[in-house]
C-alpha cells in the first residue's frame, strides 16, 4: 500500500493564492478552504490513494521560536488566510481524513514522525510526502519515501534530492544550516552558497566533519579559507540553524495505519459546505461513511 502525507499548510497557502476568492453567506472569506477541499478530492479520486493524513500548522509559531528569536512567525501572513486555518482543519476532518493539528510542533514534524513510524511496516510499499518544503526532503529514502510536488507533477526520490541539492537526504539539515532558509527565518553562514556547500557536504556529509584545514576542502584555497574562517567564527550558529532545520520524529501521533485509510466523508460535510456557500463539493463525493 501507499501512504500519502499532505502538508496542509502548504496546500492552504497554495489555494489562497491560486483559487478564486469566495465569501460565505456570512461574509467570511473561504476561498482557500474550498480550494483545499477540491484539491484533496482530486487526490482521493486516484485509486492508488487510500491511506491519507493531513498536517497543519494550527499556529505558525512552534518550539523553534523559543530556540531562535528570528524564526518564522505569522507576521505578514494575510489575515484572510490566517482566519481560515481552523476552518480548513474542520473541512478536512469532515472529508473523513486524519488531521494533525500542530501547536508545539510544526506540520513538517508530524509528517516526519509519521514517516519514521509507518515505514517500519512491511505492508507499506511507499510513503508519498505531498509538499514542496525543502525541510521534508531529509526524510526521502530511496524510492520508498518520496516527495511529490502536486502542482508541477514532480516526484523527488533520493536520486532526485541529490540531483537537486547536490547532497543526500541525510545532509539536508546541514545544507540548510549553512546556506540558510529565508522562509524559516535563519540566514545561514556568510559565504556558504548553495554550490560550495553542496561540494563540501557531498564529501563530508555533516558540519562536524568539515575540516578546519582549508587545504582539505575540495575548493580553491582562497575560497576554502574564507569558508572555514566564517564557519569557525559562527560555529555555534551553524549548529543552531541545523537544529532548527532538523525535523522532529517524536510528535505524539495517536493514529495507527488503519486509521489513515479513507473510509469516505462524514455527513456533516454537507452542512459545512452549505454554510460556506458551496453545494457542489458534496455532490462530487464518491464515498460516504
Amino acid at each position: 500500500m501507499k501512504i500519502h502525507l499532505v502538508d496542509g499548510t502548504y496546500e492552504l497557502f497554495r489555494s489562497h493564492f491560486g483559487a478564486p476568492p469566495k465569501k460565505a453567506p456570512d461574509g467570511m472569506e473561504v476561498g482557500a478552504t474550498l480550494g483545499l477541499a477540491r484539491s484533496l478530492m482530486l487526490l482521493l479520486s486516484d485509486p492508488e490513494v487510500a491511506h491519507v493524513a493531513v498536517a497543519f500548522d494550527h499556529v505558525i509559531e512552534s518550539f523553534r521560536n523559543k530556540v531562535y528569536a528570528g524564526y518564522k512567525t505569522g507576521e505578514g501572513v494575510d489575515p484572510l488566510l490566517m482566519a481560515q486555518f481552523p476552518l480548513a482543519e474542520k473541512m478536512v476532518s469532515a472529508l473523513g481524513l486524519v488531521v494533525w493539528s500542530m501547536v508545539k510542533f510544526e506540520a513538517d514534524d508530524a509528517i516526519a514522525t509519521a514517516v519514521a513510524q509507518f515505514k517500519k511496516n512491511k505492508s507499506v510499499e511507499q510513503i508519498v510526502i505531498c509538499s514542496v518544503d525543502k525541510d521534508l526532503t531529509q526524510m526521502v529514502e530511496g524510492q520508498r519515501v518520496i516527495c511529490w510536488d502536486r502542482r508541477r507533477e514532480i516526484l523527488l526520490d533520493e536520486k532526485g534530492v541529490v540531483e537537486k541539492f547536490g547532497v543526500s537526504p541525510e545532509s539536508i539539515p546541514d545544507y540548510l544550516a549553512l546556506v540558510g532558509d529565508s522562509a524559516d527565518g535563519y540566514p545561514g553562514i556568510q559565504g556558504w552558497g548553495a554550490k560550495s556547500t553542496a561540494t563540501v557536504l557531498a564529501k563530508f556529509r555533516h558540519i562536524e566533519s568539515i575540516p578546519k584545514d582549508p587545504k582539505e576542502l575540495p575548493l580553491g584555497l582562497g575560497r576554502a579559507t574564507t569558508l572555514v574562517e566564517n564557519l569557525q567564527q559562527n560555529y555555534e550558529d551553524a549548529l543552531l540553524f541545523r537544529e532548527l532545520s532538523t525535523l522532529r520524529r517524536d510528535v505524539p501521533l495517536k493514529e495507527n495505519l488503519n486509521d489513515l485509510k479513507w473510509q469516505g466523508a462524514y455527513p456533516r460535510l454537507k452542512k459545512l459546505c452549505h454554510d460556506l456557500g458551496d453545494e457542489r463539493i458534496p455532490e462530487r463525493i464518491t464515498r460516504w461513511r
